[in-house]
């Protein structure tokens, strides 16, 4: 019996690592169109702020339109999180790289989660929908 009861237990304690192991960044992600208020927008661009600072995580935005897929990442160079490396990728163009400051990027992702459906006029008809998530920097 006491074998058994050692298994329960065993299998209990592997089920809780795995849930307290998933990575805190997991969820942020988001899609637009969405239905989140300003105030969320805010709150979800700070989070990940904090998660690009904190973890091997990066931020990339990916939309596309009649002229093609472009994509923007941002991955924290500085301990304190107040400077990022801004990669900004367009198929015409080629990837371009820059440094920005905290306050710009938290400027750009807000504004950008918060346009409307009716703000993006270049959007392809039944095309992928403008994303925004976060993910390791490896996976860049």
């Amino acid at each position: 019996m006491s074998s058994e009861h050692e298994q329960q237990q065993s299998r209990l304690r592997g089920e809780q690592i795995e849930q307290s192991s998933e990575e805190p960044w997991a969820d942020l992600e988001l899609t637009l169109p969405h239905d989140r208020s300003p105030t969320g927008i805010v709150s979800f661009v700070e989070c990940a702020l904090v998660e690009l600072t904190h973890e091997e995580v990066g931020a990339e935005f990916v939309s596309t339109s009649v002229v093609g897929v472009k994509r923007t990442q941002f991955i924290a160079v500085d301990d304190v999180g107040e400077k990022f490396q801004k990669r900004y990728f367009d198929e015409r163009l080629g990837w371009h790289e820059t440094t920005v400051s905290r306050e710009a990027v938290r400027d750009e992702l807000v504004n950008r989660l918060s346009q409307s459906s009716s703000d993006r006029t270049n959007e392809m008809p039944n095309g992928d929908p403008d994303t925004f998530r976060v993910k390791p920097v490896h996976q860049f």
